[in-house]
């Protein structure tokens, strides 16, 4: 999917969360500046958070309670080694299972391999301007 700007990015983010339910998780990949906060920023709108959604490169992660559903948005890119980057996410899983809310990863390379069920977009510069957007929805849980 192509997006021209933010303001085409936050609306797409608004319409995308009537997709999640309580205790999802949506990985975000993309270059730096790809619109990976604004997209968060779409979602904060979509659940009616009142707090403005910040990046939270250096806080690694921020917590929104104000709306309709919690959201923890986490963003690993200062991490540096998996154990931390794995450490920080059980603690920031424990909070989602007692909030049911939603969990948005950006730069989950070092925990991607130990998430099971999770939404994936991947965002891309497009060739001029735009990005483009790449939407991987969930596998289904199997229960035995």
């Amino acid at each position: 999917m192509f997006l021209k700007n933010a303001s085409e990015t936050i609306s797409f983010g608004k319409d995308f969360v009537k997709n999640l339910k309580p205790k999802s998780i949506v990985i975000l990949k993309g270059p730096i500046g790809a619109g990976k906060t604004s997209f968060v920023q779409g979602i904060g709108q979509g659940l009616c958070i009142k707090e403005s959604i910040t990046s939270p490169t250096f806080a690694l992660s921020h917590h929104y309670d104000s709306g309709s559903m919690y959201l923890i948005h986490m963003d690993l890119y200062r991490i540096e080694n998996s154990l931390s980057a794995k450490e920080l996410f059980i603690e920031e899983e424990e909070e989602l299972e007692t909030s049911n809310g939603i969990l948005i990863i950006e730069w989950p390379e070092l925990i991607e391999p130990m998430l099971q069920i999770y939404w994936k977009v991947e965002i891309n510069y497009a060739y001029e301007e735009g990005r483009n957007f790449n939407i991987y929805e969930p596998k289904s849980s199997i229960n035995l």
